[in-house]
C-alpha cells in the first residue's frame, strides 16, 4: 500500500476532517484538555517570541499558545483542518496558519519554541530523523523543542510514541531538559544551549 492510500495520507486526513468537525475530539476530550494543560505547565518560560506548531489540527492548542507567544506559526496537512484552525484563532492577530506537510519542507524560523505534538508517529524512523534534524536547525539559542505523543497503539501509526521520542533523542542536536510520562502520553523537552 502506498503512503497516499494509507490512513496517514493527506487524502485520508482530509477525509476525516470532512466527515467530522473534530475527528479526535481535541476541543472536548478530557484527555486532550489534560494534555494541553501539561504542555503549557511544562513550558519553562512565561513568554516566547516565535513558536511553530506543526500538525495543529483544528487549532485548540494553537489558540492557547497564542496568549504565550508573540508569534505562532501553525500548519496542518489537511485543508479543512487549516480552515477550522483559522476560524478558531481568528481573534489572534499573532497567529498564522498554513496548509503544509513537514515531508515537503520545514519553515526557516528561527523559533524559540517548537511544539511537536501527536504527529511523529505518522512518519517512518528515517523520515522522522530527517525532519527532526531540519527542525533542530530552526531553533535559536535557548529555544525549546517540546515533543508530546500518545502511548497507545493505532494501526494509523508507523511508530509507537516511545519510539518517536527515541528517534528524536538520537536526532536532535539539543540538550534534553526533562521528560514526563502520564498514563496516556509522554512529554520530553530539549533546549539549544
Amino acid at each position: 500500500m502506498s503512503f497516499e492510500d494509507s490512513a496517514a495520507s493527506r487524502t485520508s486526513f482530509e477525509a476525516r476532517y470532512r466527515a467530522a468537525q473534530d475527528p479526535w475530539n481535541f476541543a472536548t476530550s478530557p484527555y486532550e484538555r489534560g494534555r494541553y494543560s501539561e504542555i503549557l505547565q511544562g513550558l519553562s518560560r512565561a513568554r516566547y517570541r516565535s513558536a511553530f506548531e506543526p500538525g495543529c489540527s483544528v487549532g485548540e492548542l494553537t489558540v492557547q499558545l497564542a496568549s504565550r507567544c508573540d508569534r505562532v506559526f501553525a500548519t496542518d496537512i489537511a485543508p479543512t483542518a487549516v480552515e477550522r484552525a483559522r476560524r478558531r484563532c481568528a481573534q489572534w492577530s499573532n497567529v498564522s496558519i498554513a496548509c503544509a506537510d513537514l515531508s515537503d519542507g520545514i519553515p526557516a524560523g528561527p523559533f524559540d519554541l517548537i511544539i511537536f505534538s501527536e504527529i511523529g508517529y505518522y512518519f517512518g524512523r528515517d523520515e522522522l530523523a530527517e525532519i527532526a534534524r531540519h527542525l533542530c536547525r530552526t531553533i535559536e539559542v535557548e529555544g525549546e523543542f517540546v515533543a508530546v505523543h500518545w502511548l497507545g497503539h493505532s494501526q494509523d501509526h508507523a511508530l509507537h510514541g516511545d519510539v518517536v521520542h527515541q528517534v528524536l533523542e538520537q536526532s536532535l542536536d539539543l540538550e534534553r531538559m526533562e521528560g514526563r510520562r502520564t498514563s496516556g502520553f509522554r512529554i520530553d523537552t530539549w533546549i539549544r544551549r
